[in-house]
């Protein structure tokens, strides 16, 4: 996610469900008041400004300007920073970090396990969920034969995500010093909004897929991708992501 792609506007309008799902979340983190937690890629602030309501000392973090600007128009009374989780600048600062649907886009975990480790206080606990393996597989898989049938070149490289497996997470939770307390990978079809739900999605969140292909073409993929997938993805006239997420509790030893 190099460039800030983000459509905020679209975001809130048509993809509040990331904000929904991480409700959730929420109560898997157990805030208590008065804990100072970070929030990382916090995006519009949904789910900063649900912690703040309970009473926690809430930070959120991003690394689209776009996002955490739209955040602080929202919620001016929350402290929103523009940072990347591969760089992050706490030390032993928190006592909770919580990560909605963001990790998967970042494609140095490791890194980014380290960083928010040495962000924790001892014995701070990292909550987070995000799309694991086979994560949205049959919209990915049809994008790419689509795009190569229009011989776009070099279509894997351009896949912006990180699905991991649980084993292969836990593991760098464990190599980062984390104790790994809970770990789950299910299923999640996720409905998304309106006739034009799956065409959306794609607007926003595969937006790296299209980098460098005219608009003419891109929007023939789309139809096409639309098509291929109406059977599978479009259930009682409305149509559904393929989602499998990973949740994971570590804690700070």
């Amino acid at each position: 996610m190099s460039r800030d792609h983000w459509n905020t506007e679209l975001y809130d309008e048509k993809h509040s469900f990331v904000s929904k799902y991480g409700e959730d979340l929420v109560e898997l983190l157990a805030p208590k008041q008065g804990e100072a937690i970070l929030d990382v890629g916090c995006g519009t602030g949904d789910l900063a400004y649900k912690l703040y309501e309970r009473g926690v000392n809430v930070t959120g973090i991003d690394q689209s300007e776009k996002m955490i600007n739209q955040a602080k128009k929202k919620y001016p009374f929350i402290a929103f920073e523009l940072q990347n989780v591969v760089h992050l600048s706490y030390e032993n600062a928190f006592d909770a970090i919580f990560s909605n649907a963001v990790l998967h886009w970042v494609k140095q975990p490791k890194e980014a396990l380290s960083c928010m480790y040495l962000a924790l206080k001892r014995n701070g606990r990292f909550v987070a969920e995000f799309g694991g393996k086979g994560n949205v597989q049959l919209i990915v898989d049809e994008l790419i034969k689509q795009l190569k049938a229009f011989e776009v070149d070099n279509v894997e490289e351009k896949i912006p995500w990180y699905f991991p497996s649980i084993g292969e997470y836990a593991t760098l939770m464990e190599e980062v010093g984390f104790r790994v307390v809970f770990a789950q990978h299910f299923d999640r079809p996720t409905p998304l909004e309106g006739e034009r739900g799956l065409v959306n999605w794609l607007h926003m969140f595969a937006v790296s897929m299209f980098e460098g292909v005219d608009e003419k073409i891109k929007e023939e993929i789309v139809v096409n991708v639309e098509n291929s997938l109406r059977n599978i993805l479009f259930q009682e006239n409305r149509w559904f992501a393929d989602y499998k997420r990973i949740r994971v509790i570590g804690i700070k030893q």
